[in-house]
């Protein structure tokens, strides 16, 4: 029987961002040295949001790494929101001590700074897979499809070096960065009310920087839909937050919204969504370790992937609440 190690489940190792794919962004050499860029400290939001579009058209490493050469994700969301925002403060109380602020980590990673929360901004992007992705998956109802695979696989990697890519040229231009899900001193631990948790959780980044809410299956429901990836960097950059258009958690979900729907706990593989309980991490992971095996026959070692409460549903493509 293939095991899967929970951390590495949780996470993927981090690896080195490539110089290839930051060639024909505005303000940048290969070499990493930052030119003079103004826009960065006039509009820091238009300029960031533009750094991470550009850099998931461009670079080669958003691949499926198949024959065809295909891309793992479209064009990303971006949002942000404030180093002192309370709701900081509520995951750790809800989560457990363990859980990072944006403050914590920063001053874990820059001891020697003296910085206050309201100087911390907490950079979150959405990446949405791709229509063929999600079609191919859309089809599946008990092995995943390979592209899925591979999407959680490279396109997983290439958003790691999407996270150190943005960390260092943040702190090349005088504004230091930390990919939170990227330290060393990332780990998981149980939480009382939760389960198995991390220091930081992309998802709840991405909530507080406006980009979604949370459904049935505890995926993130956001303007692009469910079939997503999420990624984060804490800078010391002073930028407005994204409006939050929801005061519930679960605001963008049909089930908990109007009672409807539920396809999520229908198309699960593992049983591990269901109307009455939720998501179950357990039976989540489970049936993620089968297709652990099912990856190697694809000769994808050490990959894995499932994906089917996050496509085939009315929340795959799209917020379902929105006309």
């Amino acid at each position: 029987m293939v095991r899967l190690n929970r951390r590495r489940f949780l996470k993927t190792s981090a690896r080195s961002a490539a110089a290839a794919g930051l060639a024909g962004i505005t303000g940048f050499k290969l070499s990493g040295v930052v030119v003079a860029d103004d826009a960065l400290e006039s509009s820091p939001a238009e300029r960031i949001e533009s750094w991470i579009q550009t850099y998931t058209a461009n670079s080669p490493r958003n691949s499926l790494r198949n024959s065809e050469n295909e891309k793992a994700w479209e064009e990303p969301l971006v949002g942000f929101s404030r180093g002192d925002d309370p709701i900081f403060r509520q995951y750790k109380e809800y989560v457990g001590p363990f859980h990072w602020t944006p403050l914590e980590i920063f001053r874990l990673t820059f001891p020697d700074q003296s910085v206050k929360e309201e100087e911390l901004t907490v950079i979150s992007w959405i990446l949405p897979h791709t229509e063929a992705i999600k079609a191919d998956l859309r089809k599946r109802t008990k092995e995943p499809s390979e592209k899925w695979i591979r999407a959680r696989l490279y396109g997983e990697q290439f958003n790691e070096e999407l996270r150190k890519y943005l960390a260092d040229t943040l702190s090349q231009a005088g504004h230091p960065a930390i990919a939170p899900v990227l330290s060393p001193l990332s780990k998981y631990e149980n939480s009382e009310r939760y389960g198995m948790a991390a220091s930081w959780s992309e998802r709840h980044a991405a909530y507080a920087s406006g980009l979604g809410t949370f459904g049935l299956c505890d995926g993130l429901i956001t303007a692009k839909g469910k079939a997503v990836r999420c990624g984060s960097v804490v800078a010391r950059i002073r930028i407005p937050a994204t409006p939050r258009p929801y005061n519930d958690h679960h605001a963008y979900c049909l089930h908990y919204a109007k009672g409807t729907c539920g396809m999520c706990a229908e198309r699960c593989a593992g049983n591990a969504v269901s109307t009455s309980s939720g998501h179950d991490k357990n039976a989540c992971m489970k049936q993620c370790t089968t297709t652990m095996r099912y990856a190697d026959e694809l000769g994808l070692k050490g990959g894995y992937g499932c994906g089917f409460c996050q496509t085939g549903v009315p929340c795959e493509s799209r917020n379902p609440l929105q006309a």
